[in-house]
């Protein structure tokens, strides 16, 4: 085996097909990489897998000598970093692996190839979703994802599949993102309910491209995902998150239309005397067209008006945990946002300001504490 590429493209290539190798593994050979090159000048194929998760990524190189290899996957990661910028020689000498350019030189040693478990197939394709839109959107949700392993489904992104639309969502039990978006279906009368990992999902959407379209595949124990000469899959969670559709009816709500970045900038700034999880107060007055947060206790107090509409309420007082009404708001990005109220204790919603159900984010406020 022997190619040549350019050393930006060959780190780029093996940092993203790093990602899913174990951090330690009782089987050395899942901390590899498996690089291979066919004849004929065909592009460079990079590895890699743990019991999770799978990714594989062709990059175009110049081969003298088709073959494959298996390295140590990190290792070759930190040879990447400092490698001088330029052209990098590529070969199999013997039993180790070599990587030279501009005067630099590194040897690895080989892993057993018989060893290295085969890479799973891609499940059969559903449809197509804009990879822009879609890393967006897993970005939007996944704030609201669980953090506790030993509850796994809550740790975990809805992948829902309805004809033309897709729904993102996920909760922890204290708040639940949900975000709708268009995609095309291959079988647009085939439906899909399944669980991805909300950390495996989120590394996935961040590594696609801004532009061009992620083919989604689906079958029983996995999904997978193939972009750009990419293709990763990843295995499934068990379990169901609960719906949304009857937690997200609210029945008479008042209406509170806000400033996004003002409000943002408010609840960062009153929560640094907010001590622990002790919650940002939010009282908003009709007649005055404002809401006024407030964070703290006793002598360590901070508060801030702002000018906010209310309706279906003359006034209103509601708290939030800061982390938890933070993450929400930075989860959006139109100039202004719905906040659907039903009182203190009890559920809100974020929206946008149209209110159209794209991106919702709903909250359970906590009884005020006096400030």
């Amino acid at each position: 085996m022997e190619f040549r590429i350019e050393r930006s493209a060959l780190t780029d290539a093996v940092s993203w097909a790093a990602r899913v190798l174990p951090v330690r593994s009782p089987v050395p050979v899942l901390g590899g990489l498996l690089l291979e090159t066919g004849g004929g000048g065909g592009p460079l194929r990079i590895s890699g897998l743990d019991y999770e998760a799978s990714a594989r990524i062709d990059v175009d190189a110049g081969v003298a000598r088709p073959g494959k290899v298996l390295v140590m996957g990190r290792r070759l990661l930190d040879i990447c970093k400092v490698l001088p910028e330029g052209p990098v020689e590529c070969a199999v000498e013997g039993s180790r692996f070599t990587v030279s350019g501009d005067g630099a030189r590194f040897g690895l040693s080989v892993l057993p190839l018989d060893d290295y478990p085969a890479l799973p197939p891609l499940p059969r394709v559903r449809g197509a979703v804009d990879a822009g839109l879609f890393a967006a959107a897993v970005a939007e949700v996944a704030v609201a994802a669980g953090r506790d392993d030993t509850l796994p489904v809550l740790t975990g992104i809805r992948l829902g599949l309805d004809g033309d639309t897709m729904t993102l969502a996920a909760t922890d039990r204290y708040r639940f993102a949900v975000r709708t978006l268009p995609w095309k279906a291959t079988a647009p009368d085939e439906a899909a309910d399944v669980i991805v990992s909300a950390r495996r999902l989120t590394e996935i959407a961040r590594s696609l491209g801004r532009s061009g379209l992620v083919s989604l595949a689906l079958d029983a124990g996995s999904a997978g995902f193939e972009h750009a000469g990419t293709r990763t899959t990843v295995r499934l969670l068990d379990g169901r998150l609960p719906r949304h559709e009857k937690l997200f009816a609210m029945a008479d709500p008042a209406v509170a239309v806000v400033d996004r970045v003002r409000l943002t900038e408010a609840v960062r700034r009153v929560s640094v005397v907010a001590d622990g999880d002790s919650p940002v107060q939010m009282a908003f007055s009709r007649a005055d067209a404002s809401v006024t947060l407030r964070a703290g206790y006793e002598d360590d107090v901070a508060s801030q008006r702002l000018p906010a509409a209310l309706e279906g309420a003359e006034e209103l007082t509601v708290a939030f945990n800061p982390g938890y009404l933070a993450d929400a708001l930075a989860s959006f990005t139109e100039p202004s946002l719905r906040l659907l109220l039903l009182g203190a204790g009890q559920r809100a919603m974020i929206t946008d300001v149209a209110g159209t159900d794209v991106h919702r984010h709903l909250l359970m406020s906590v009884k005020p504490q006096l400030v």
